[in-house]
């Protein structure tokens, strides 16, 4: 019996020693880092070098592919604004469009969807997610 108490108090003594040299786990947070999606000819470079080129990328696109709705007269500055995301599969999908008339709101709408398929998805913890994004235009 004395051994048996002897063996139980060892035990006891050494999980609660192990536990305090790992210190307090239970505040610890994990943060992922959300990657964002890759634009086709944007591949090279660090994370930075890829955002600032998709940047570049998506304004060029929307400079090239926008097209007035005919008979638009120019008034006050108007301002749409497009939410979308590029889905796991880097394929674009307008979720909301605000703002200005509704032939405005159309054509941001159609150049938004003539965006290409990303070259990879965003990422968050090595797995494909989709990723959120708004566009203004200002007319």
């Amino acid at each position: 019996m004395k051994n048996l108490l002897i063996a139980l108090c060892i035990l006891f003594s050494t999980t609660l020693f192990a536990q305090e040299e790992w210190g307090n786990v239970n505040k610890n947070t994990v943060t992922l880092k959300e990657i964002g999606p890759i634009w086709p000819g944007c591949e090279g470079g660090d994370a930075a070098k890829r955002d600032a080129c998709f940047n570049q990328k998506l304004a060029s696109h929307i400079s090239k592919n926008f097209k007035f709705p005919a008979g638009y007269q120019k008034k006050e500055k108007i301002r749409v604004l497009v939410d979308f995301i590029i889905n796991e599969k880097g394929i674009v999908e307008v979720t909301s469009v605000s703002g200005g008339t509704k032939e405005l709101q159309d054509e941001a709408k159609r150049n938004i969807l003539s965006i290409p398929k990303m070259a990879k998805p965003g990422m968050m913890g090595g797995k494909p997610r989709a990723i959120k994004m708004t566009v203004p235009f200002t007319f």
